[in-house]
């Protein structure tokens, strides 16, 4: 065999070890991801559930007044006794607080609905399912064995109590639709990601709102009118410097110019939307104009050649034909204005809000920022809540990216 022969074999096991190891490399990263999901998934379902334990309860007129409109207080009172009723050996404090934990805080609330629309039942005692409070319902959920409540100082006494519901088929475990209607809340079993996601969804439409025309008419400017100069360098280079700027520079700036110069609500949508429409203008201004780019110059100087102006020209023309590549690039710039917390952080909705914002001056938190506080908190319910809330949030951002997957593919023109 000549050397040519033997050269030509060396490059062909060059480019098939090339090929294997690429393979490799992407199994690889297959493989880390589907763990990474796997371990989330596993880790987060629960969050989409929520226990319930079946207590007698007695409607006494004396605890919850003659007419049963005393507050959401005196039904929690009522719950307690029932609970001390059925576990009456209480040492002490600590064992009475765990008694009473058992039922969440919104228990009163339910019975409270419950009576207002039913006042036949003042009076009677009843066989109610309350929600289970937190710890509570991480062992009735599976979420935590005697084990894991053992290393919480859950006395073995109470562990006792917690499996004579389960012996006696009083528990029972549904999907929890408050997780995505209810707001934020101190009780883990209680809260709900319903108002960050209404707070995510003003501050993104805002963010598309500000971002997408502004961004839209530079990019056009800048690519098809745009004299060639020293300016139009300046603006470029600092058009791609913006795009690499970190997020929280856009906090820091939102912060001393929306809310400190201009005196805008703090937490409010209206300020995230115009801080991230800032940190997402740089990236649909690149992504425009190389869709302009992309564009063959025959088709714009063709409709000049026909009598079209300028302008029509680059509105009827070229405009339409990179208008695909335009929108995808604007959904991965919101894609990413929806995962970002740092900016978020600086204008001050990482505050608690109980109640979902119905305007866009509102106090109001978004969904990653959401995550960011449960994850701070200490009680065990609230893990599991963080982790659901996060596959909610990689779900919205996946959507995203295969709607701008799909959009490109589908309306995008071959030249």
């Amino acid at each position: 065999m000549t050397k040519k022969h033997l050269a030509i074999r060396r490059r062909y096991a060059r480019e098939q070890r090339f090929i294997y190891l690429s393979i490799t490399c992407i199994v690889a990263v297959m493989l880390f991801l589907g763990g990474f999901f796997a371990n989330l998934v596993g880790q987060g379902w629960r969050g989409f559930l929520t226990s319930s334990v079946l207590l007698t309860v007695e409607l006494s007129p004396a605890t919850i007044g003659a007419d049963g409109q005393k507050s959401a207080l005196a039904y929690q009172r009522a719950i307690k006794k029932a609970l001390r009723d059925r576990f009456p050996v209480i040492t002490n404090r600590t064992d009475k607080k765990q008694v009473h934990a058992i039922v969440s805080y919104g228990g009163g609330v339910l019975l409270h609905d419950m009576v207002a629309a039913n006042p036949d039942l003042i009076g009677q005692t009843i066989d109610v399912w309350l929600p289970a409070g937190d710890i509570a319902e991480s062992y009735f959920k599976g979420a935590a064995t005697e084990k894991d409540l053992a290393d919480q100082q859950i006395t073995a006494t109470h562990i006792a109590r917690l499996k004579s519901f389960t012996d006696n088929d009083q528990t029972k475990t549904s999907f929890n639709s408050n997780f995505f209607s209810g707001g934020d809340s101190r009780n883990p079993e209680l809260a709900g990601i319903g108002g960050a996601l209404r707070g995510s969804f003003f501050t993104l439409l805002l963010t598309f709102l500000f971002s997408f025309p502004t961004a839209l008419l530079a990019a056009l400017y800048l690519e098809m009118f745009a004299p060639r100069n020293r300016w139009f360098d300046f603006i470029e280079i600092n058009i791609n410097n913006l795009a690499a700027v970190p997020s929280v520079i856009f906090g820091l700036l939102g912060l001393a110019v929306f809310i400190n110069i201009f005196g805008m609500p703090r937490s409010s949508p209206l300020v995230g939307g115009l801080v991230l429409s800032l940190m997402t203008l740089p990236t649909i201004v690149i992504a425009a104009r190389a869709s302009l780019k992309a564009v063959p110059p025959s088709l714009f100087f063709g409709a000049l050649s026909l009598g079209a102006t300028r302008m029509q020209g680059v509105f009827h023309h070229v405009l339409p034909a990179a208008m695909p590549g335009i929108l995808t690039g604007a959904i991965i710039g919101m894609a990413r204005a929806l995962g970002e917390t740092a900016p978020l952080l600086m204008i001050g909705m990482v505050a608690f809000i109980a109640d979902a914002p119905t305007s866009i001056t509102d106090a109001a938190t978004a969904l990653p920022v959401q995550v960011f506080l449960w994850a701070d908190s200490p009680e065990r319910g609230f893990a599991e809540r963080t982790v659901a809330a996060i596959i909610v949030l990689l779900g919205f951002l996946a959507i995203m990216n295969a709607a701008a997957v799909i959009l490109r593919n589908r309306l995008e023109i071959k030249w």
